[in-house]
């Protein structure tokens, strides 16, 4: 398991914009992580009201795309930073992403990919209940 401190350093989202808490598994392909900073009052995607629209996830999604790149780039491997530029076939279980206090198990799974990108299908679910899925097209950061 990777933990909150450890995936800080990971990816470039700081503080309260990080909304994953652990890593629970991970190979090559896949990536499973666990949420429960999503439902924080602090969290820095809340609209003025307070509500956390469910769009807000594929931001959680694309966090856990960040994780499982660095993780699989490897000690000497070259880390860039990723782009998300398209996105496919999202469905939304829910209008918001409210569930205060349920623990948010995030999937990715990459399809594709080379040194210029990657292609990733993602799953969010909280209590057994898939609330958003879809794919996700990442480009990475030219080398100067």
């Amino acid at each position: 398991m990777i933990g909150r401190s450890e995936i800080l350093q990971m990816i470039p989202h700081a503080g309260a914009m990080c909304l994953l808490d652990e890593v629970r598994d991970w190979d090559e392909n896949f990536l499973s992580a666990v949420s429960r900073r999503y439902s924080a009052p602090d969290n820095p995607l809340r609209r003025a009201d307070g509500t956390l629209g469910m769009a807000s996830g594929i931001e959680i999604a694309a966090q856990a795309m960040a994780v499982h790149g660095r993780l699989t780039a490897g000690e000497t491997g070259t880390t860039r930073r990723g782009f998300l530029v398209g996105l496919r076939d999202v469905r939304f279980g829910t209008p918001l992403l409210d569930a205060a206090g349920s623990k948010m198990l995030v999937e990715v799974e990459r399809l594709m990919g080379d040194a210029r990108g990657a292609s990733y299908q993602f799953t969010l679910s909280v209590a057994g209940s898939k609330i958003l899925f879809g794919r996700a097209t990442v480009l990475f950061e030219v080398a100067p």
